[in-house]
C-alpha cells in the first residue's frame, strides 16, 4: 500500500523553532544541496547510494520533527475554535464531529520520497527543503475545493481524530497554565485508525450523526472530482500543481530543486501554475503588489472572458505580507484572527522560521495548522483507485501565535463578482482591527502602476512583480528568514 496513515505518528508541538532548511554542510552530505557539489546535474537515474540517502533522510526527518512520538493536542471546550471561517464550540458530540469532518476533509500535502527525479538533479524527494512548496499546494488545494466542490462538501471517509483532548481550561496564571480535565467525548471520535478493523474502515466512514457530512459527498461524481483535485498535486511531471511543475516554474525566478522557497515566491509560482493549466479556464490567481490589492486589476482579470459569454472568472487572491521585524508584531494578532474568521479566507502560508506550516484557524491564542513535515512514500495518482488516506490528516495541531514567523502569504477566494465585492468589504473591516497605524495590506481602486494585467495572469506570464515588505515599522529591520525584496 503506497499511502501511510498519520494516525500512529504525532507531531510534537513543544520546543523551540526548528530550521527546515539544512545547513550547507548537511546538504552536501545528504545530496540535497542547491550548490553545484550538492546536485549532480544530468538525467541519469539515482543509484543505490542515493536511494539509501533518501531513505535515511526521510527517517531522520520524521524523528527530528517528532512524528515518531505521540502527543496530545488539547482543545478548550469553552472557547470557540475557528476553522476556515467556521466556528465550533466543543460542548456536544455534534460539534466535535462537525469539526472532525471539516478538518479531515482538508487536503494534506506532505514531503514525499521515491518520486520520479526532478529534472536537472538527482533528487527523488523534497524532504528537508520543500515544506513551503507543500504549504503553498495546500492553500491552492483549499481554494480548488471551494471552487469545484459543492458548498460545505465533506469527505465521505473522514477518519476519527487521534490523540486529542477536550478540556475546560482555566484562565492562565503568570506562573503556570492549568486545566480541569473532563472525560473526553465518545471514543469513536479519538480512537486511532490502527486499532480499527481495516476492512470496516470504509463503512465506518459513512456512519453519520445528525451533524454529519452532506449527502452529496457520497455521490460518485462528487468523490471522483475530489480524487481528481488531489491528483493534480501528484508527484509526477505531468501533474499541473505537483512539485515537479512548481520546481520548473521556480527556475524562472532563479530557484532550483533543493533551494529554500519563501511564501511570496511560492505565491507567484502558484499564479503561473494556474494560468498555464488547461484544467482551470474559469479560475485566475492574483498576487498583490507591495501589500496592495488593486481592485481594477482584479476586475479586468476576471472580466476578460465576459465577451466570450463565459461570464466572470473566479479568483484566488494571494497577499504576501510581513507582520513585524525579527518576530511577529503582537499588534497584528487580532487582525490575523479576524481574517481567519472570514469564510472567504482559504488559509495562510506561514510557519516558524525556515519551517513552513499551513494555518487554517485558531483557538484562543493558538493557531491551528496542517504540517507538511512528514515524509511519506509517493502515491501513484495516475491509477484510478489510488488511496486518498495519506492526503488527509486526522491529527490537528496547534502552536502559539508568538512563534509565528512574520513573513507569510494570506489567501482568499471569490467565486462571483458579488462575492469579490463582499470580500473587499469584509476583509477591509477585518484589517481595520489592527492596533498599528499601518494596516497589514490595503484595497485600492484602480490599477497598479508598475505592472499590467499580463503580469498577473494570461498573456505574458513572466511579467515582473516586485515583492516589498509592507510593514512600514520594520522596513529598516533585519529581515531574517524572508524572501521579501525578491524580483520574480
Amino acid at each position: 500500500m503506497n499511502s501511510v496513515s498519520p494516525s500512529g505518528v504525532q507531531y510534537i508541538v513543544g520546543g523551540g523553532a526548528h530550521e527546515d532548511k539544512p545547513s550547507a554542510q548537511s546538504r552536501r552530505h545528504n545530496g540535497l544541496g542547491s550548490a553545484p557539489d550538492g546536485l549532480r546535474e544530468g538525467s541519469g537515474e539515482p543509484d543505490e547510494v542515493d536511494r539509501l540517502k533518501a531513505k535515511f533522510m526521510s527517517a531522520w526527518n520524521n524523528v527530528k520533527y517528532g512524528w515518531t512520538v505521540k502527543t496530545k493536542t488539547t482543545f478548550n471546550k469553552t472557547s470557540p475554535l475557528i476553522l476556515l471561517g467556521r466556528s465550533y464550540l466543543f460542548n456536544s458530540e455534534d460539534e466535535v464531529d462537525g469539526f472532525r469532518q471539516a478538518f479531515v476533509s482538508c487536503v494534506w500535502l506532505t514531503y514525499r520520497r521515491e518520486f520520479p527525479q526532478l529534472e536537472g538533479s538527482s533528487l527523488t524527494t523534497d524532504c528537508g527543503w520543500g515544506c513551503m512548496l507543500r504549504s503553498g499546494q495546500m492553500l491552492l488545494a483549499q481554494g480548488l475545493l471551494q471552487h469545484l466542490m459543492p458548498p460545505d462538501w465533506r469527505w465521505a471517509d473522514c477518519h476519527p481524530l487521534t490523540d486529542v483532548d477536550f478540556e475546560v481550561l482555566k484562565p492562565r496564571s503568570p506562573s503556570r497554565p492549568a486545566a480541569m480535565s473532563l472525560p473526553s467525548f465518545s471514543s469513536s471520535w479519538t480512537s486511532p485508525i490502527s486499532q480499527r478493523d481495516p476492512s470496516s474502515g470504509s463503512s465506518e466512514g459513512h456512519r453519520r450523526t445528525p451533524g454529519g457530512c452532506p449527502a452529496a459527498s457520497n455521490e460518485p461524481q462528487v468523490e471522483a472530482l475530489h480524487r481528481k483535485v488531489v491528483s493534480w498535486f501528484g508527484d509526477h511531471p505531468s501533474a499541473p500543481f505537483g512539485v515537479h511543475q512548481l520546481v520548473e516554474l521556480g527556475k524562472e525566478s532563479g530557484k532550483r530543486a533543493g533551494d529554500w522557497y519563501g511564501p511570496s515566491v511560492v505565491a507567484h509560482m502558484l499564479r503561473k501554475a494556474v494560468a498555464r493549466s488547461a484544467e482551470l479556464h474559469n479560475l485566475a490567481v492574483y498576487v498583490a503588489q507591495d501589500c496592495t490589492v488593486y481592485k481594477g486589476d482584479i476586475m479586468r482579470l476576471c472580466e476578460l472572458s465576459e465577451s466570450a459569454g463565459t461570464g466572470w472568472k473566479s479568483v484566488i487572491i494571494l497577499v504576501p505580507v510581513r507582520l513585524g521585524g525579527e518576530s511577529l508584531n503582537p499588534s497584528y494578532i487580532e487582525c490575523v484572527k479576524n481574517i481567519l474568521k472570514l469564510k472567504c479566507c482559504i488559509g495562510i502560508i506561514g510557519g516558524k522560521p525556515k519551517h513552513s506550516l499551513f494555518f487554517i484557524g485558531f483557538q484562543d491564542e493558538q493557531l491551528l495548522y496542517l504540517d507538511p513535515h512528514y515524509c511519506q512514500p509517493v502515491v501513484d495518482v495516475t491509477q484510478g483507485s489510488f488511496s486518498l488516506e495519506s492526503f488527509h490528516c486526522n491529527s490537528p495541531r496547534k502552536m502559539n501565535f508568538s512563534r509565528m514567523d512574520p513573513s507569510c502569504t494570506i489567501g482568499f477566494y471569490a467565486q462571483t463578482k458579488k462575492d469579490f465585492e463582499s470580500l473587499c468589504s469584509a476583509v477591509s473591516e477585518a484589517l481595520s482591527s489592527s492596533k498599528e497605524k499601518y494596516p497589514i495590506f490595503t484595497f485600492v481602486e484602480g490599477r497598479g502602476q508598475n505592472y499590467g494585467l499580463e503580469g498577473q495572469s494570461g498573456g505574458s506570464l513572466d511579467g515582473p512583480a516586485n515583492i516589498f515588505s509592507c510593514n512600514r515599522m520594520s522596513r529598516n529591520s533585519k529581515r531574517g528568514s524572508t524572501d521579501e525584496f525578491v524580483l520574480l
